[in-house]
Protein backbone atom coordinates (compact mmCIF):
# COMPACT_ATOMS: atom_id res chain seq x y z
CA UNK A 1 0.00 0.00 0.00
CA UNK A 2 1.21 3.50 -0.83
CA UNK A 3 1.67 5.51 2.38
CA UNK A 4 -0.70 8.17 1.00
CA UNK A 5 -3.46 5.74 0.00
CA UNK A 6 -6.35 5.68 2.44
CA UNK A 7 -8.07 2.32 2.77
CA UNK A 8 -11.49 1.37 4.07
CA UNK A 9 -12.59 -1.84 5.74
CA UNK A 10 -15.17 -3.81 3.77
CA UNK A 11 -17.86 -5.43 5.91
CA UNK A 12 -20.20 -8.39 5.89
CA UNK A 13 -23.86 -7.72 6.63
CA UNK A 14 -23.22 -8.47 10.33
CA UNK A 15 -20.47 -5.82 10.43
CA UNK A 16 -17.52 -8.18 10.54
CA UNK A 17 -14.51 -7.17 8.40
CA UNK A 18 -14.19 -9.09 5.13
CA UNK A 19 -11.49 -7.16 3.28
CA UNK A 20 -9.88 -3.85 2.49
CA UNK A 21 -10.17 -1.54 -0.51
CA UNK A 22 -8.72 1.83 -1.47
CA UNK A 23 -11.08 4.65 -0.46
CA UNK A 24 -10.64 6.28 -3.85
CA UNK A 25 -12.16 3.26 -5.59
CA UNK A 26 -14.74 2.09 -3.05
CA UNK A 27 -17.31 4.91 -3.51
CA UNK A 28 -18.98 4.35 -6.87
CA UNK A 29 -22.33 3.33 -8.27
CA UNK A 30 -21.74 -0.13 -6.78
CA UNK A 31 -20.24 0.76 -3.39
CA UNK A 32 -19.67 -2.31 -1.22
CA UNK A 33 -20.78 -2.26 2.41
CA UNK A 34 -17.94 -0.81 4.48
CA UNK A 35 -17.15 0.59 7.92
CA UNK A 36 -17.34 4.31 8.66
CA UNK A 37 -18.25 6.64 11.52
CA UNK A 38 -20.09 9.91 11.92
CA UNK A 39 -19.36 12.52 14.60
CA UNK A 40 -21.36 15.39 16.06
CA UNK A 41 -19.15 17.89 17.90
CA UNK A 42 -20.37 20.25 20.61
CA UNK A 43 -18.70 23.29 22.14
CA UNK A 44 -18.58 24.20 25.83
CA UNK A 45 -21.85 26.15 25.42
CA UNK A 46 -23.70 23.07 24.13
CA UNK A 47 -23.90 24.27 20.54
CA UNK A 48 -23.50 21.69 17.77
CA UNK A 49 -21.08 22.13 14.88
CA UNK A 50 -22.56 21.72 11.41
CA UNK A 51 -20.37 21.85 8.33
CA UNK A 52 -20.89 22.37 4.63
CA UNK A 53 -18.93 19.88 2.57
CA UNK A 54 -16.33 21.29 0.19
CA UNK A 55 -17.30 21.39 -3.47
CA UNK A 56 -14.35 19.08 -4.21
CA UNK A 57 -15.86 16.21 -2.17
CA UNK A 58 -16.82 13.12 -4.19
CA UNK A 59 -20.15 12.63 -2.44
CA UNK A 60 -22.68 15.33 -1.56
CA UNK A 61 -20.41 18.28 -2.41
CA UNK A 62 -21.62 21.59 -0.99
CA UNK A 63 -24.22 19.95 1.29
CA UNK A 64 -24.70 20.87 4.95
CA UNK A 65 -24.06 17.95 7.28
CA UNK A 66 -22.87 16.89 10.71
CA UNK A 67 -19.47 17.94 12.08
CA UNK A 68 -17.41 15.27 10.29
CA UNK A 69 -17.35 11.68 9.07
CA UNK A 70 -14.62 9.23 8.20
CA UNK A 71 -13.47 5.65 7.93
CA UNK A 72 -11.38 3.66 10.39
CA UNK A 73 -8.18 2.32 8.85
CA UNK A 74 -7.66 -1.44 8.83
CA UNK A 75 -6.90 -2.49 12.42
CA UNK A 76 -7.51 1.02 13.82
CA UNK A 77 -9.63 1.48 16.94
CA UNK A 78 -12.71 3.44 15.88
CA UNK A 79 -12.41 6.03 18.68
CA UNK A 80 -8.79 6.63 17.58
CA UNK A 81 -10.11 7.09 14.03
CA UNK A 82 -12.66 9.66 15.25
CA UNK A 83 -9.90 11.64 16.97
CA UNK A 84 -7.60 11.35 13.92
CA UNK A 85 -10.27 12.55 11.52
CA UNK A 86 -11.37 15.43 13.77
CA UNK A 87 -7.78 16.66 13.82
CA UNK A 88 -7.29 16.16 10.07
CA UNK A 89 -10.55 17.63 8.79
CA UNK A 90 -11.29 20.33 11.37
CA UNK A 91 -7.98 20.88 13.18
CA UNK A 92 -9.81 19.93 16.38
CA UNK A 93 -8.63 18.18 19.47
CA UNK A 94 -11.60 16.29 20.92
CA UNK A 95 -12.56 15.17 24.37
CA UNK A 96 -15.60 13.38 25.76
CA UNK A 97 -15.78 11.16 22.67
CA UNK A 98 -18.82 8.95 23.19
CA UNK A 99 -20.50 6.30 21.07
CA UNK A 100 -24.21 7.24 20.87
CA UNK A 101 -25.70 5.08 18.09
CA UNK A 102 -23.58 1.93 17.68
CA UNK A 103 -25.73 0.18 15.08
CA UNK A 104 -26.44 3.01 12.61
CA UNK A 105 -26.20 2.03 8.95
CA UNK A 106 -27.47 3.57 5.77
CA UNK A 107 -27.38 3.44 2.01
CA UNK A 108 -27.91 6.60 -0.05
CA UNK A 109 -27.31 7.68 -3.64
CA UNK A 110 -26.25 11.23 -4.45
CA UNK A 111 -27.21 13.20 -7.57
CA UNK A 112 -24.11 12.00 -9.46
CA UNK A 113 -25.00 8.34 -8.84
CA UNK A 114 -22.29 7.73 -6.21
CA UNK A 115 -23.51 5.42 -3.46
CA UNK A 116 -22.77 5.56 0.26
CA UNK A 117 -23.26 2.09 1.78
CA UNK A 118 -21.98 2.16 5.34
CA UNK A 119 -22.12 0.63 8.76
CA UNK A 120 -21.58 3.95 10.48
CA UNK A 121 -21.61 4.21 14.29
CA UNK A 122 -22.52 7.71 15.47
CA UNK A 123 -20.35 9.52 18.02
CA UNK A 124 -20.58 12.78 19.91
CA UNK A 125 -17.56 14.71 21.18
CA UNK A 126 -16.65 18.04 22.69
CA UNK A 127 -14.28 20.47 21.01
CA UNK A 128 -11.15 20.87 23.14
CA UNK A 129 -9.33 23.31 20.85
CA UNK A 130 -10.15 26.05 18.34
CA UNK A 131 -11.65 25.04 15.00
CA UNK A 132 -9.31 25.22 11.96
CA UNK A 133 -11.09 23.39 9.10
CA UNK A 134 -9.31 22.33 5.91
CA UNK A 135 -10.69 24.12 2.85
CA UNK A 136 -10.62 20.89 0.83
CA UNK A 137 -12.96 19.27 3.37
CA UNK A 138 -15.20 22.06 4.68
CA UNK A 139 -16.31 25.17 2.80
CA UNK A 140 -18.46 26.65 5.59
CA UNK A 141 -19.25 25.85 9.19
CA UNK A 142 -21.46 27.09 12.02
CA UNK A 143 -21.93 26.45 15.72
CA UNK A 144 -25.68 26.35 16.32
CA UNK A 145 -28.26 25.50 18.93
CA UNK A 146 -29.31 21.85 18.54
CA UNK A 147 -32.97 22.93 18.57
CA UNK A 148 -32.40 25.10 15.49
CA UNK A 149 -30.67 22.40 13.42
CA UNK A 150 -33.20 19.73 14.39
CA UNK A 151 -36.03 22.10 13.39
CA UNK A 152 -34.31 22.93 10.08
CA UNK A 153 -33.75 19.24 9.27
CA UNK A 154 -37.33 18.34 10.18
CA UNK A 155 -38.66 21.15 7.95
CA UNK A 156 -36.29 20.78 4.97
CA UNK A 157 -34.57 17.38 5.05
CA UNK A 158 -33.63 17.66 1.35
CA UNK A 159 -31.25 20.54 2.23
CA UNK A 160 -28.98 18.30 4.34
CA UNK A 161 -26.96 15.13 3.93
CA UNK A 162 -29.07 11.98 4.10
CA UNK A 163 -27.04 10.60 7.01
CA UNK A 164 -27.65 13.77 9.06
CA UNK A 165 -31.39 13.57 8.46
CA UNK A 166 -31.35 9.95 9.64
CA UNK A 167 -29.04 10.51 12.64
CA UNK A 168 -30.60 13.57 14.29
CA UNK A 169 -33.89 11.81 15.18
CA UNK A 170 -31.79 9.10 16.86
CA UNK A 171 -29.79 11.67 18.84
CA UNK A 172 -32.82 13.90 19.63
CA UNK A 173 -35.93 11.66 19.52
CA UNK A 174 -37.89 14.10 21.69
CA UNK A 175 -37.60 16.76 18.97
CA UNK A 176 -38.81 14.56 16.12
CA UNK A 177 -41.76 12.74 17.71
CA UNK A 178 -42.72 9.12 17.05
CA UNK A 179 -41.05 7.42 14.08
Amino acid sequence: MNAGTEQVVLAADDGSPVGVEDKASVHSSATPLHLAFSTHVYDSDGRILITRRALSKLTWPGVWTNSFCGHPAPGEDIEDAVRRRGEYELGLQLDQVELKVPDFRYRAVDASGVVENEICPVFTARAASPLQPRADEVMEWQWTDPALITAAVAATPWAFSPWLTLQLPLLYPERFGPA
